[in-house]
């Protein structure tokens, strides 16, 4: 039985379509707090020219600036993919709620793989960590990607 995927998460994966469109790597993010979009974010690291800007980050901050504070108590983040070492330390640090993600990333990811770092006893905030919401589109959709890429 298959359930539609949560208007977050669909927006995230329109924003991963975007990315992908603008020759960015295939990932999109969406913060919400009681149902309403905070922040919006997809990969912009080589438009930008900013090796910071995942689009975790990104929704990071228009979910910050839009609420007036770094801290982001009661929000949750809705990403394509698992996010980085980056992306979970500012989540962490944002005090984000519960993370959703698509598909995981055995080699860059940093939440379920790699460092796993809210598992660490130096992380002062761990999230709620929901995998796997739309990973077969996300997942598609970063296959699509780089198998274009490689020609």
């Amino acid at each position: 039985m298959s359930f539609p995927l949560p208007e977050p998460m669909r927006l995230a994966l329109d924003e991963a379509r975007a990315a992908a469109l603008a020759g960015e790597v295939p990932v999109g993010a969406v913060v919400t707090r009681d149902g309403a979009v905070l922040g919006v974010g997809r990969n912009g690291m080589r438009l930008d020219l900013d090796p910071t800007a995942h689009a975790e980050i990104v929704a990071l901050r228009q979910a910050a600036a839009k609420l007036g504070t770094c801290r982001l108590d009661g929000c949750d983040l809705w990403v394509t993919l698992e996010p980085c070492a980056m992306c979970a330390g500012a989540i962490a640090l944002a005090r984000i709620a519960r993370l959703y993600f698509g598909a995981a990333d055995p080699k860059g990811g940093a939440v379920l793989h790699g460092p796993r770092l809210f598992a660490q006893p130096t992380c002062h905030h761990a999230p709620e960590v929901y995998p796997g919401i739309g990973e077969g589109e996300a997942g598609g959709m970063l296959k699509e990607f780089f198998q274009a890429r490689r020609g």
